[in-house]
Order: C-alpha cells, then structure tokens, then sequence
C-alpha cells in the first residue's frame, strides 16, 4: 500500500514537473523568437527560420539522446541533467544575447532576403540555442522513461499520453503567463531568468526523487518495425503546425494582430492537444486491436472532418466577431469584449482539430513505441514535421494556392491517414466535404469593400496579404491583412507633407532614408527636391509592388519616381547593417499595437538611426496619434528623447480625424532663420500645393519644445528591446478607443508649451518671432474650434457654422491661412445663392490680410456683386 501511495506521489511529482518545464519551454520559445528578431528582422523569412531553428533542436535532441536514455540505468540523471542544461543556458543567452544576436546580424548583408536570410536566421539560431533545445527534446522521453519503470509498466504504456498533456498544459500557461504577465511586468531578459529558475528547480527536484532513489535497469531491446507509425508521426507534425499557420494567417485579417491575439492563438491550440492527449490516457483501451490500425484509422478521418470543421468557423469569423463583442459591450469593458472576441474565433478554429490531434498524437506515438521504436524517435519525427512546416507549407504553399485551398489540402493529407477503404462511407466523407468547400465556398479574404466600391488589387505574401480598396467616389485605400490602413489616394497632400516638413526644415540635405513606405507618397514627394538622392525602405514587397498604384498620380506634381530607391527589407536591419550615413532620415507612422512595429520606437532603435545620421542631420519619426494613447505616447516620446535631449515636437497637418504628430530630432541645433528656410522653399516650388506657402507654415507646425516635452513625458517607462512597453500597452488603445483622436489632441497640445522663443535663430527678426507665436497659438485656437464643427453638406450652412470661429482664429494670425483657406472657398461657392452674405465674408478677409491689394484684386476676379 506504502509502495501505491509511493508510486502514486511520483507520478504526481512527475506531472507537476512536466507542466512547470512546459511553461518554460513556452516561455523560452515567445522571449527568443522576439529577441532574435530583433537583430535579424520581422521578415517572414527570417521569423519563419528562428520557430523551424527551435523545432530543429528539439526533434535533434530526442533523436540523438532518447536511445542513450532508453539505455541507461539511471533516466533519473539524464532528466535532471537535461533540465540543469536549459536552465544554465537560458540564464547564459539571457546575458549574452545582444552580443550574440549583433554578431548573427553581422552575418547577414543589407540585402538579404528570401533563402539567404532563411539560410542565415536558421543555421545561426540552431546553432546559439542548440544547448537548450537539444535538452528540451529529451527531457520529456526521459521522464517517460522514469515514470513507467518505477510504475512497473513496459515503455509501450500509456503514462507517456499523461506526460505530454501535462508539459502542453504548462505551455499553454507559458504563452499566456509570458504574453499578459512575464514580459509587460518584467521585461524579455528577467523573463527568461524567470524561466531557467523553473527548471533549475525542476533539476534539483528530479535529481533528489528520481536521480538518488532508484537505480532502474537498462530497457531491453525489443523487436519490431516502426516506421509505418514514425512515417504518419511525422506527417502529423507536418500537417497540425501547418494547420495552425494557416488558421493564424486567415484570422489576422478578422483580429487585431496583437500580441495579445498571437498569446490567445498559441494558447487554444496547445489546450486542445493537451486535452486530447488526456482524453486518450483515459478512455483509450489497455490493449490494443490489430496493433492500433483500427484506431488509426478512425482518429485520422475523424481529424480529417475536424479540420474542415474549424475551417468553415473562418468563413463566419467576421460575423462571429462582431457578434460576441456586441453580446458582451453590455457587461464587460470593451477590450475584454474584443479580447474574448478573438478566444472564441480561436477556439471555433482551433478546438475541434487540436483536440483530436492530441489523441491521434498520444495513439500513434504508443503504437510506435509498442512495435520497438523509443518515445524520443517518436517526438523526434513528429517536431522534424512541424520544424519543416513553416518552409513548405507557409513559404511555399500560401502564396501558391492560397489560405482556403491550403486548408483543405490539409484535410486531405488528414484523410489519407484514415483511409480504410473505398467502399467505406466514412472513408469518402472528409474527402467529399473537402471537395464541395472547394468549389462552393469562396477564398478566405477577408476585405471591407465599400458599397459601389471595387477591389483594385490583391496580393497573398508569405506573412501578409496586402489589398487595395477603391469606394465608389474612386479614393483608393492601401491595407495590410484588411485590418491596418496604410493610406489612400485622399490623403496624398498629408503624406507628402511628412516628406516636405523634414526636409525643408535641414539646409541642404543631399541623402534621405524613409523607414516604411505606405503607399509611397511621402518618400516620393522627397524627390521634389532635385538636390535630394531619396531611399525608401518596406518589408513587405507585395506593399512594394502595389504602392505604384498609389505614385503614378504623382508625376503631375513634379515627382520623378525614378528617383526614388526602395528596399524589401526589415527597417531596423536596414538601418544597422547600411554603409551610408544620410542627412534626413524619416519614419512612417507605424501602427505601435501590430505584432513586431514596437520595437520601432525602442530606444536602441532610435540610437542605431543616431549613428546613421550625417553631421547636422535630422531624423524625424511620425506617429499616429489616433491609434495610440497618451501614456503610451509618454513612452515613445521620453525614449525619443533619452537620444535627442533637444526633439521637438510638430504636427502633419490639422486633421482632427487622423491627428499626426512628428518627433524631430537632429545632431545639431534645432533652431532656423526665416531666410534661410525661404530660400530652402524657393528650391521646392512645388512645396507651395502641400501647404508650405512661407517660413511661418513651416515652423508653425511646432507645437512643443524640448523641456515641455521633457516635462509632460517625466516618469514614463522608456521602451526598449528588452522591456518591450509599447508592444503590451499599445495594444488598449486598439482594443478600447479612449475617445475620438481629437479629444487626445486638444489634451495633449494643451499640455505643452512650443517655447517658439527657441525656434528662431538668436539673428532672426525679433518681429517675425512674434508672428511665429501668433501662428502657433491661432493652431491650436483653430483644432480646438473644429472640435466642435461637425462637417455639413450644405455649403452656406457650412459657411455659417465656422464664420466666426475661424475669424477670431485671423484676428489672432492672420498669417494663418488654414482658417483663411476654407472662408475664402466657402464663400466663393455661396456667392451665387447668398451675394451679401459672401461678399460681407470675403471683404472681412481683405482686412486681415497684409496683402490687401492682391486680395482685392482675387474679389474683383470672383465678380461678386455689391
């Protein structure tokens, strides 16, 4: 009975340690994906090679190792040993890894991609975390080998199904534990210390239990032919992680494509394998029938069907979504809602398949391992599976035929597993389901098309699908997986003047870099600027290819697009690894709550663009106030900051809709003389329809100063590599809106002192000083009073709406040609229908005008009656 209870407290013991190593191992795989990204870039290539490094190691360890075990007398040690070594070298790369990830950086060339990065990111990252991966994959078969030897049970036993729900269930507490808890609160590298202690504990506790306690004898070698089993253990492997890909690719057209939404993904799909792995211990029978074919055969077509019945739960995702997060805005906050939202698009995709996948896992390994092979061959060819996965399946696969035929292909691949034969019903039905869904449903692409609008073009790439929208008053719009706007065709005088504001600003730039491409509009305007070599750089090529679309309306504007240079490639690589140094460097507006755009607004990040920075260069980086809130922008501001002392801050334009504020640093000094900036204007003539009329509409989009800025930031977490704040707090913004942009605005701007006094050079004009602050102070006098001015249809109800407002806005500067601009149109429009009403507006114009002459003239032109 003592000997019971005994045993009974070591399988206990033993299912504890499991998930605890299982929580680690996630915990591990979510740290270093993102710190090797970091130095090797967010190309699809390079991610896709550090997950197929990490499943390398693990399938090489259970390969190499698990016969030794299987050998040895005391499996004890050998899980102890395996434990100490991830542990020791979790903490060794958690110390080491800046230096080791800059000296794989080093390895790569400005203009790696494709199968050299792959190449590069694979053989690299297999290589600096074999140590830990090569244990990772015999601690499991290690233990399995303990545990049936010290239960009286042949290696053929089902303990091996319990152990691998357990170490699963910790994984799925790992990627949630390292996703909502781990990383906000601790950062990457004390995470990953977090991790080696759990399995430094794990270490000393196998070693007192299992290690001392028991000295097992050696397995003896038994008969047999495996490979039928090993072959579809591997083809599982293949087919569940490309499973997983597919579904993650299709869902992030319809989620937010957080990291929050990744944590839920990776979480539903690890539960339900763990729980088919405990279903299958439990109600799986003690001895199997023809030597388990029968249950093959039915858990394979039974995954077959499951997999095209979380398939068809895609094609109602976006409804699904909408649905719940209606249900719960009544009783939960709304990222709660949108959170649980995107949990139940997961588990509709993923439950149904994982679960069985799970079984069919713990049934085909036990088979296996009855016919001779050892536990850790079995883990070694099913993780090779998922290991190549992500080459064939979502490198070569997706953009060949797509996310919906891929799928079923799938299905398909599941279905041959289960195949009995052809006169058997249940043997037709995946096959059957898989063709109807095929010619029935339509393509899984996800795209908001207006009504009367149009699908101009459409691009499947390995990590996203680009697409651009035409509604039905032929305004184009650019978005990446139907979710991110990345610009329309409406917007083009705003884009182009995020090019124009910087580079008007440095006396004579010669070499501009633009991180980010968007529709091309800004880096385009660049070469405005005969003087200027422009270089722009994306990650994405199909954004690339379609950004033309977006350009060609340009060249009415003077742009001469074949001056401009752009690059497929990740931007923080690009800028570390590129030879040249560049007089204006310029960032896009990055959406800081998508996976992997973060670590653009790290502090190394800001300081790697410093070192590329020419003497008296300027670097500018704009951010979209709209998907952010304020204390995340407390962040970016103080890391901004914490490398240039002296930034600034401007506004793009005054859209209260899409409110952009740009930070703008430089290695000299941050103040101008009016004529030196009118004769910077007179070399882009062109700069004039973008709004640039004078020195006043440049340094009138300042509106804070260093030491404003420095003060309204105080105390704000700096984001870095490591501790990754804007990634995890960003986030909130998208899921729960704070507000319309523009009540962020007013708050912000009302913060913040634009200390003009500064701005102008200690020679300038002391009376054009004054001018200056009248124009800043007349900006947020007039983004205040449209605050309240909901557009109207009706012209001279518009026109009687905004009268006032915005002619107390001239009264304070009448520089201010904003406010002057749609007085003057509005009232040339009403002048037929309202003559009295459009003169009185235009004659109050003339009179705060300093060009009083000239703007006679333009009414005498307009023929407006008395």
């Amino acid at each position: 009975m003592a000997e019971g209870h005994g045993n009974a407290a070591l399988r206990r013991l033993a299912l504890g340690l499991m998930a605890a190593t299982g929580f680690a191992g996630l915990g591990y795989q979510i740290v270093w994906t993102q710190q090797f990204a970091l130095w090797l870039g967010h190309e699809a290539a390079a991610v896709m090679a550090v997950v197929a490094a990490f499943f390398g190691g693990l399938a090489l360890g259970s390969w190499l190792l698990a016969g030794r075990i299987e050998r040895s007398p005391r499996p004890g040690w050998w899980y102890a040993g395996c434990e100490a070594v991830i542990g020791l070298w979790g903490l060794a790369l958690s110390a080491l890894m800046p230096a080791l990830g800059g000296g794989l950086q080093s390895l790569t060339t400005l203009q790696a991609a494709g199968a050299q990065l792959w190449a590069v990111a694979f053989v690299g990252c297999l290589v600096l975390l074999l140590p830990a991966t090569v244990a990772m994959g015999a601690s499991l078969p290690a233990m399995q080998r303990v545990l049936s030897l010290q239960a009286g049970e042949t290696p053929d036993g089902r303990c091996w199904a319990g152990l691998y729900a357990a170490n699963t269930a910790g994984a799925v507490a790992g990627a949630l534990g390292a996703a909502l808890v781990l990383v906000p609160a601790w950062g990457l590298a004390r995470s990953a210390m977090a991790c080696a202690a759990l399995n430094l504990g794990a270490a000393l506790l196998a070693w007192q239990w299992y290690g001392r306690a028991f000295d097992l004898p050696a397995a003896v070698a038994r008969e047999g032919n495996a490979r039928g089993p090993l072959a579809m253990l591997f083809a599982t492997g293949l087919l569940g992680i490309g499973y997983e890909l597919l579904v993650v690719r299709v869902l992030s057209q319809v989620t937010e494509d957080t990291v929050y939404t990744f944590a839920l993904l990776l979480a539903v799909y690890l539960a339900g394998s763990a729980a088919g792995a405990q279903a299958y211990r439990r109600w799986s029978p003690a001895a199997m029938d023809d030597s388990g074919q029968r249950t093959t055969r039915r858990l394979g077509g039974a995954l077959a069907l499951a997999c095209l019945l979380g398939a068809s739960s895609l094609w109602a995702a976006e409804a699904l979504r909408d649905g719940v997060t209606s249900a719960l805005l009544g009783v939960a906050d709304p990222m709660s809602a949108a959170v649980t939202a995107e949990a139940v698009l997961a588990v509709a995709a993923f439950a149904p398949a994982t679960v069985v996948m799970g079984a069919l896992f713990s049934h085909l390994c036990r088979c296996a391992m009855a016919q001779g092979a050892t536990s850790g061959r079995c883990l070694a060819v099913n993780t090779l599976g998922g290991a190549l996965a992500s080459p064939l399946i979502g490198v070569l696969l997706l953009p060949a035929v797509g996310a919906k035929a891929g799928l079923l292909l799938l299905a398909c691949g599941y279905a041959a597993l289960g195949w009995r034969s052809p006169r058997s019903p249940w043997a037709w039905a995946p096959l059957t389901g898989a063709a109807l869904a095929a010619v029935l449903a339509p393509a899984l692409v996800f795209i908001q098309q207006p009504e009367g609008g149009r699908l101009a073009a459409y691009r499947e790439g390995v990590s996203s699908a680009v697409s651009v929208v035409e509604d039905a008053e032929g305004v184009s719009r650019l978005y990446i997986n139907n979710r991110q706007q990345e610009g329309s065709s409406a917007s083009w005088r705003v884009d182009g003047r995020q090019a124009l504001l910087p580079l008007l600003l440095h006396p004579a730039p010669r070499h501009a870099l633009f991180l980010g491409l968007g529709t091309g509009v800004t880096a385009a305007t660049a070469t405005l600027d005969p003087a200027v070599n422009v270089q722009a750089v994306e990650l994405l090529p199909e954004v690339v290819e379609l950004s033309s679309l977006f350009t060609a309306a340009l060249a009415d504007q003077g742009v001469e697009l074949q001056r401009l240079r752009v690059h497929a490639a990740d931007a923080r690589r690009f800028v570390r690894l590129s030879p040249e140094h560049f007089d204006l460097i310029v960032a896009d507006n990055f959406h800081p709550a998508r996976s992997g755009s973060g670590s653009l607004y790290t502090v190394e990040h800001f300081q790697a663009v410093r070192a590329r920075l020419a003497d008296g260069g300027l670097f500018c980086q704009w951010l979209p106030l709209h998907q952010l809130d304020l204390p995340t922008l407390a962040s970016i501001v103080a890391s901004f900051q914490s490398v240039f002392p002296q930034a600034r801050a401007v506004l793009a334009s005054n859209s209260l809709s899409t409110p952009v504020l740009g930070l703008v640093g430089g290695t000299g000094t941050l103040s101008w003389q009016p004529g030196q900036l009118q004769r910077r204007l007179a070399q882009v003539p062109q700069a004039a329809a973008f709004g640039f009329e004078d020195p006043l509409a440049l340094l009138g989009s300042f509106v804070a100063g260093p030491s404003s800025l420095r003060q309204w930031a105080a105390g704000a977490p700096l984001n870095t590599d490591d501790r990754p704040v804007v990634a995890y707090r960003a986030p909130r913004a998208t899921y729960a809106p704070q507000g319309p942009p523009v009540d962020r605005l007013v708050a912000w701007l009302g913060q913040l002192d634009p200390q003009t006094d500064s701005l102008v050079d200690r020679d300038g004009d002391q009376a054009w000083s004054s001018r200056l602050a009248a124009y800043v102070k007349a900006r947020r006098h007039f983004i205040a009073a449209g605050r309240g001015v909901p557009p109207l249809a009706d012209p001279q109800a518009m026109l009687a709406r905004i009268r006032d407002p915005l002619m107390n806005v001239l009264r304070e500067s009448p520089d201010f040609r904003p406010a002057y601009d749609p007085l003057w149109r509005l009232a040339t429009v009403v002048a037929a229908r309202d003559p009295h009403a459009a003169r009185a507006v235009l004659t109050e114009l003339i009179r705060l005008q300093t060009a009083r002459t000239e703007a006679a003239s333009q009414l005498d032109a307009l023929g407006v009656p008395p």
